[in-house]
C-alpha cells in the first residue's frame, strides 16, 4: 500500500521516541484511536550484528510488527547506505508497514557518527541512504528530518526533494533545527515551505499539545498529517483523541481510568518484574505531572525496586484500588 492511500484515514502518527514507543506504549495509544504508531529508532549496524550473532539477538529486545495490528512504522538510524538498506528489508520482513528513515535525531552520539540531524549537512550521502532504502523494501520509506542543522543552514525543502527523487514517499519534518533541540518554537512557516516543494504527503510535527493545536497547524500548513512526539508523554491517549476530534470536528470526553494501571501492567508482561519496574518509572513521573503530591510520588517510586511495592504506591496515589 502506497503511503498516500495509507494517510487516507490516517490524521495522527505517534512520533518514534527513544526510550517511550515501545510495545507496551504503542498499545496503551492505540486503545484510544486509530493513529499510526511508530517504534523507539533503532540503530541499523546492531540489527544487522544481532542477525549475525544469536547471542547478541537473544540479548536484543527487537520490534516485532508481527504482534501488532498495523500500520507501524519502524524508524532506523545509521549512516551506511548498504547496512541501512540490509537492516530495512529485515525489519519489514518483522512486520513494519512503514520505514522511517531518521535524519533528525540531534544527540552527540548520533550526530558524531555522521547520522540523525548530521546527514542534513552531507545531503549527498543523505540521498544514497534514501534511494539503497527505498529500492530494498516494497513498503513506503519516509525520511524524518528537520528544518536544517541551524538557523543559517535550512534546507527541509531541498532534502526533501532529494528524498522524493530518491524514492521516498513521504517526509516528517520537526520544525526546528538541530541546534535548537528542544527549545523554542516549532516553525511551522518553514514546514509549510517543505508542503509547498514536494508532491509527496509531508507529516508537520512539533509543539502539538492538544486536538486544537493539531487542527490549527493543519490548516495553517497544509500538511497531510500530523506526527505528536512530547505531547503523549503521561497522556498515550493524546494521539486517538486528536484522531476522534479531526474526524468529527467536536470536543471529544474521554475517560482514562485505569491507563496507568494497564500501561505498568504491559510494561511487566514485556519486560519481566525487574526490568519493567526500572522502565516505568519514567512513564510513571510523566502520568502524575501536574496533580497534587507529584513531586513525592516521583521521589517514592523513583527510589522502588520491588513490583508489588511499586503497583501499592501507584494504585494509592492515582485513587486506582481494585481497578
Amino acid at each position: 500500500m502506497s503511503l498516500k492511500s495509507l494517510l487516507g484515514s490516517f490524521k495522527v502518527f505517534l512520533a518514534p521516541m527513544a526510550g517511550v514507543t515501545d510495545y507496551p506504549f504503542r498499545q496503551i495509544a492505540r486503545k484510544f484511536g486509530h493513529v499510526i504508531v511508530c517504534s523507539e529508532m533503532i540503530a541499523s549496524r546492531a540489527v544487522l550484528e544481532a542477525l549475525k550473532n544469536n547471542k547478541v539477538r537473544r540479548r536484543l529486545h527487537f520490534f516485532d510488527a508481527t504482534r501488532e495490528a498495523p500500520p507501524v512504522s519502524l524508524q532506523l538510524v545509521g549512516y551506511d547506505p548498504y547496512i541501512m538498506a540490509e537492516a530495512a528489508k529485515f525489519n519489514e520482513q518483522l512486520g513494519a508497514s512503514i520505514i522511517d528513515i531518521n535524519m533528525g535525531c540531534p544527540v552527540k552520539k548520533v550526530v558524531n557518527t555522521e547520522a540523525g540531524a548530521a546527514l542534513m549537512k552531507n545531503e549527498l550521502l543523505a540521498g544514497k541512504i534514501i534511494e539503497a532504502v527505498a529500492k530494498a523494501v516494497s513498503a513506503p520509506v519516509t525520511v524524518k528530518m528537520r528544518l536544517g542543522w541551524d538557523s543559517k543552514s535550512i534546507n527541509a525543502s531541498t532534502l526533501a526533494k532529494i528524498a522524493e527523487s530518491a524514492g521516498a514517499q513521504g517526509v516528517i519534518v520537526h520544525g526546528r533545527t538541530r541546534a535548537q533541540f528542544y527549545e523554542g518554537k516549532a516553525d511551522w512557516l518553514e514546514i509549510r515551505r517543505v508542503k509547498e516543494s514536494v508532491s509527496i504527503p509531508v507529516i508537520g510535527n512539533g509543539d502539538i499539545l492538544s486536538a486544537a493545536d493539531a487542527k490549527e497547524r493543519l490548516e495553517a500548513s497544509g500538511v497531510n498529517t500530523v506526527m505528536i512526539g512530547r505531547g503523549a508523554l503521561g497522556r498515550p491517549w493524546i494521539c486517538g483523541e486528536v484522531q476522534r476530534r479531526l474526524d468529527c470536528d467536536a470536543t471529544v470526553v474521554s475517560t482514562y481510568n485505569g491507563v496507568v494501571l494497564q500501561h505498568l501492567r504491559l510494561m511487566i508482561e514485556e519486560y519481566g518484574k525487574e526490568r519493567g519496574v526500572l522502565m516505568a518509572r519514567k512513564h510513571l513521573s510523566w502520568y502524575s505531572r501536574e496533580m497534587p503530591g507529584a513531586a513525592h510520588f516521583r521521589n517514592t517510586v523513583n527510589s522502588l525496586r520491588d513490583y508489588d511495592e511499586l503497583l501499592r504506591v501507584t494504585e494509592e496515589f492515582f485513587g486506582l484500588h481494585g481497578v
